[in-house]
């Protein structure tokens, strides 16, 4: 029987297209759900290779970021601009 391939594989995949990724992240602005935008930000960093791939500033930036959207529900525009930026989005 052939194995078949889970949605988060999928999703991984797809989401190595900087056109797909950008739609994906538009969407899930759009949703206004901390909590879905931080799993969102997780699923584009793994696609680009995971979070060691980046500088430490980069790294700094996803961590204030998620760290913001867990504990506050908010985020800071710029901190998201940098982070998409570093994504190639």
């Amino acid at each position: 029987m052939p194995k078949s391939t889970s949605y988060h594989e999928i999703l991984i995949e797809d989401l190595k297209d900087p056109l797909e990724a950008a739609s994906y992240i538009e969407v899930i602005l759009e949703e206004g759900d901390p909590i879905i935008l931080s799993k969102a930000l997780r699923n584009l960093i793994e696609a680009q290779g995971g979070i060691d791939r980046f500088s430490s500033q980069v790294q700094q930036f996803y961590q204030q970021l998620d760290q913001m959207l867990l504990e506050k529900g908010k985020i800071e525009f710029d901190y998201l601009s940098s982070l998409l930026d570093a994504l190639g989005l």
